[in-house]
Formats: structure tokens, sequence, C-alpha cells
């Protein structure tokens, strides 16, 4: 048996803290600084939060599990309703498990896939990623049963268990644990086959495990999510920020975990305590909205810049202690829950012309046999809308090219792939993404799985060049 600790090395980046106490009983005099500080600390739990907990508490969303230490397969092919996640994509079906460790650990019971691609990507309320299992791994080629457990979790301290393959201590104790497996949806029958492992993957309590009567768990009280980021910041990011603390694990000598306490603790928020809104500093929830709003705008700018690309890659979507402030808060606005470059990467393709893509004009993007994505499992490109990072609605539900949504090589190994809100004459089906004639900024978001990181250094992203 293996077991593992995720408990990143200390972080890199000194923070003064800028912020002064205040009269608890009255609104905060927070000048834009301090205001900043405090949304840019919080984004990260805030994404997490909106997105986690409408997977697992939304009774009327379509993808989520409607409850926790539940795993729900998703074995149909996503299309421009989904407005759960932001930047959603085709590429991989989504496994996803909710996990409550507060009372009991809970074992995931996960087959061996039949596809060249699967991985196992964890994270709790603090968007620290870790990815404990992967094809590059070597993993899934057998059965395994994987143990997950918080240092909040009664009655479990991390000890062996007959019959459990891998024991993981995560950061909190609610979790978000996302099998992500390709579904060869080209081969009926390989894929009717990944389906059917995939539901076979089950979440089971210790208790239950060894036999006994599951544990009886309470209501955490959660507060409401938002139906965006902008939300939580205005209405309730206290409340949040408060149940938050009390259900992660803060090293001392992390210094980004040090950062976003001290900011909260003058508020009146500190880990270990109850809610109160009369004891917590007073701050105006659409200035806290306004501030959100503009750095959620200044880090989808960043998707434009594709030399900021190259900077932030190596730095997102990693383990506590190895990312930073800035790629996280960059990584939380653009599409949280991603995956680190060791097992995908997701450049942007920007314009030839510098200026944001908008759907009142076409565009083309090609590549030639040795321009093609240094992919060693595969490579898709996906289009959304910039503003909310849906996929655009059309009739044929096409909203990207690759090896499982469809793409056509030309004679010489190389691709066209058309942004158009007609089918140009001559262009294959299979390269053409439909666009609506109206005045809304685009985005085009390249996944490349398992990428070659040598050859990534010298690979150049495509262009989007006008029609």
């Amino acid at each position: 048996m293996k077991i593992y600790l995720f408990k990143g090395v200390i972080g890199l980046i000194s923070l003064t803290l800028i912020f002064t106490s205040c009269n608890q009983q009255s609104k905060a005099q927070v000048n834009d600084e301090q205001l900043k500080n405090i949304v840019m600390r919080s984004y990260q739990y805030v994404a997490l939060y909106n997105v986690n907990n409408k997977f697992a508490m939304d009774i009327a969303s379509k993808t989520g599990t409607s409850g926790w230490n539940i795993c729900l397969p998703d074995t149909k092919l996503k299309d421009h309703n989904m407005k759960d996640i932001a930047r959603p994509n085709n590429d991989t079906q989504y496994l996803g498990c909710m996990l409550d460790l507060r009372k009991d650990p809970v074992i995931l019971d996960i087959p061996a896939f039949d596809s060249k691609y699967v991985s196992l990507m964890c994270t709790a309320y603090d968007h620290y990623v870790n990815v404990p299992m992967a094809t590059r791994l070597g993993d899934f080629r057998k059965s395994e049963k994987v143990l997950f457990y918080s240092a909040r979790t009664e009655g479990y301290n991390g000890e062996p268990v007959e019959g459990v393959d891998r024991i993981y201590e995560m950061s909190g104790d609610f979790v978000s644990a996302v099998l992500r497996i390709m579904p060869h949806s080209n081969e009926p029958k390989r894929f009717a086959k990944i389906i059917e492992q995939m539901n076979a993957v089950k979440a089971i309590t210790l208790v239950v495990f060894n036999g006994g009567a599951a544990k009886p768990v309470e209501n955490a009280k959660f507060p409401p999510v938002g139906k965006t980021d902008a939300d939580v910041f205005e209405n309730n990011l206290f409340e949040v920020m408060q149940l938050v603390f009390n259900h992660l694990t803060f090293d001392p000598k992390d210094e980004m975990d040090q950062a976003v306490l001290a900011a909260y603790k003058p508020l009146g928020i500190v880990p270990g305590q109850k809610y109160d809104p009369a004891k917590v500093t007073k701050i105006d929830g659409k200035r806290l909205r306004q501030m959100a709003e503009k750095v959620q705008a200044e880090n989808l700018a960043l998707l434009l810049d594709a030399s900021m690309f190259v900077n932030l890659a190596p730095r997102i979507l990693r383990p506590k202690g190895q990312t930073d402030l800035e790629a996280i808060v960059a990584v939380s606005v653009i599409g949280p829950i991603g995956l680190p470059m060791e097992e995908a990467m997701y450049p942007n393709v920007s314009s030839a012309d510098g200026k944001p893509m908008n759907a009142m004009n076409d565009y083309v993007i090609s590549m030639s046999k040795e321009e093609l994505p240094p992919a060693q499992a595969f490579w898709s490109l996906t289009l959304y809308d910039s503003q909310n990072g849906f996929f655009i609605p059309n009739d044929r539900m096409k909203y990207s090219v690759g090896e499982n949504a469809g793409m056509k090589m030309n004679k010489d190994g190389g691709i066209e792939i058309y942004v158009a809100a007609e089918q140009p004459k001559g262009v294959p089906a299979e390269n053409w993404l439909p666009i609506n004639r109206k005045d809304k900024n685009l985005d085009v978001i390249l996944r490349i799985y398992v990428p070659d990181l040598e050859k990534v250094k010298i690979w150049k992203v495509p262009k989007a060049e006008k029609i």
C-alpha cells in the first residue's frame, strides 16, 4: 500500500500586510489597494466554492451529483446548455465524485480503464490541484481502492486499511475528485466499454467498507452559491469565506495560506468560529463586486497575450506551495479545476492582428503537419464566448475540433479550422466551428493532453487569421 500526504513546499512570494483593523460595527474605510488584496486573496476559494457546491448541491443541475459521497459519470457529450462550469469540453468524459470527509474517510473503488488517457484530479476549496493517478504514470491498468481523508476526519489518522491500495490526505473536508477519461467515441464498442467502466466507479465510506452502518452526517449549512463568482463577492463573501476557513487545513509555513488568514483576521473572519454578521467588518458588496469584475477582466485579457501563457503555464493548477497568487487567480478566473502542464496544457489561440476575436468576423486557424500541437496523447481546439466561457449555441452542436469531436487532416497532414457563421465552400464539416453573427467576443482554446514538454519549448501556438 502507498500512503501519500498532499503537503506542498513553502511558497516563494512574500506579502506586506496592508489592511488595518476597523470598527466591526460600521462599514470599513478600505481603499482600492486593500480591497483588491481581499478580492485577489479570496478568488481561488470563491471560484471553487461556487463550482464544487453547484455540482454537489444543485438539484436542478443536469450535471451535478445532488449530494455528497456520490459519483456521477458524465456519459453524454456536453452542449451549449452546460453552464455549471466555465470553458467545458468534450475531449474527455468527466466522472465527478463529491466527497464529504468530516465524519468518515471515503474510498473510491476505481476499475481499470480501456482508454489511452485517464487522470484523477483532486482539489478542495483552496483550489490547489493534485493529480495522484494518471495513465502517464502507468495507472488505471488495474482496479484500485483509494481512500481520502482530511486532518479533521473523525476517528481516522491515516493508518493503513486492509483492502485499500492508496491513502491520500486532502487539505479540505469537502473535496472534488474528478476522473477525466478519453471516451474514444469514434470507436463504438470501445466507447461502450469505457462507459461501463465509468459506471462501475463507486464512493463508499470507510465504516460501510468495513461492514458497518453509515454514520449520520449533519448539514453543513452551506451559504448560497452565486450564478457567477461576482455574485458571491457582492452578496455573501464573508459568510462563504468563514465556512471555507472552517473546513480547510492552513499550513503555518505556507505564505499564501498565512496571507489570506492575515487579510481576513481584521475583518472578524478566522478559522474555527461560526459566522456572525453582527461581528464582522462591513464592506460594501457593490464595491467588492466591482473589484472582482475588474480582476476578472484583467485576467481574461491575459488570454490575448501568448507570452503570458508561456509564463503562467508552469505555475497554474499545481499543489500547494508550487503556485503563486498571480497564477492561481488567473486560472480561477479563466477556468477552474483543470490539469497541470504534465497532463494538459491550455494555450489560447489569439488573432493575428492582436485584436479580440469577434463573431462579427470569420477566421481560419491553419497548422501544417510540423506545426500541430506536440501532444503525446491527443489535442483539441474548442470555441467559447469570452464573457461567460460557454459553448457557442448552434444547431450542429459542434463546439470543438479534434480526435473525439471529429477533424479531417489535409493531404499534407496539416489542418485548417474555420470559425465562421456559414460553412465555407470546400471545408469539411468536421473542421467548421459555427458562430452566430453578432457583436460578441470569442475565445479559442487548444487543449494538449500529455504534451511533450521539450517540444513545447519551441512550438508556437497558431494564430487565427481574419478572413
